[in-house]
């Protein structure tokens, strides 16, 4: 009986995750060399962050995360905190994005003293955009940082679901080597 109900639960979650990736409506990936898109989303504090007023001025690092204050995603965020004043000091705009609601990442900034952008994607629109795809099934988004010139264009792209604060290693390593 046991092995039926595993074999069952087995069959539903490939049938879950088969589902998530033809239901999917994420875009092709944006890629190194393309433009980064354009986008408008809310950060923490409730402003509206419009990516068109910082193309052309500051280079950038994006980064896609799962869920505020979740063990991978704490790391992540405390590496790019810890991080912060070598990219500040190349003139480096550091934005984080997750599904997560304006009042949620303010309590996730205020909690780890996070001085960059958070901004709230709670319907996916940007992930879908820039192709950022969940994996495990879908259950999950996906981890993924770019490094954006300040001409818009995308110069490094690092996609690793539980390497969380390998990220910021390799955005500085591809700042490093580019800008």
């Amino acid at each position: 009986m046991m092995k039926k109900a595993s074999l069952v639960i087995l069959v539903i979650v490939a049938l879950i995750g088969i589902f998530s990736i033809f239901s999917s409506k994420a875009q092709t990936p944006v890629q190194v060399g393309d433009q980064v898109p354009s986008f408008k989303l809310e950060d923490q504090n409730g402003d509206m962050f419009d990516l068109s007023a910082f193309k052309g001025n500051t280079a950038m690092v994006i980064y896609f995360y799962p869920k505020d204050d979740t063990p991978g995603c704490t790391k992540e965020a405390c590496s790019f905190r810890d991080s912060y004043e070598t990219f500040t000091d190349k003139n480096i705009k550091v934005i984080g994005i997750s599904s997560d609601d304006v009042e949620s990442h303010k309590n996730f900034a205020e909690k780890y003293n996070l001085p960059f952008t958070l901004l709230a994607d709670t319907e996916n629109r940007v992930r879908d955009l820039f192709g950022v795809k969940a994996n495990a099934f879908g259950l999950i988004p996906g981890r993924v940082t770019y490094v954006i010139d300040k001409e818009g264009e995308i110069i490094f792209m690092y996609q690793s679901q539980f390497q969380a604060k390998k990220h910021i290693e390799e955005a500085l390593k591809a700042i490093n080597s580019s800008l």
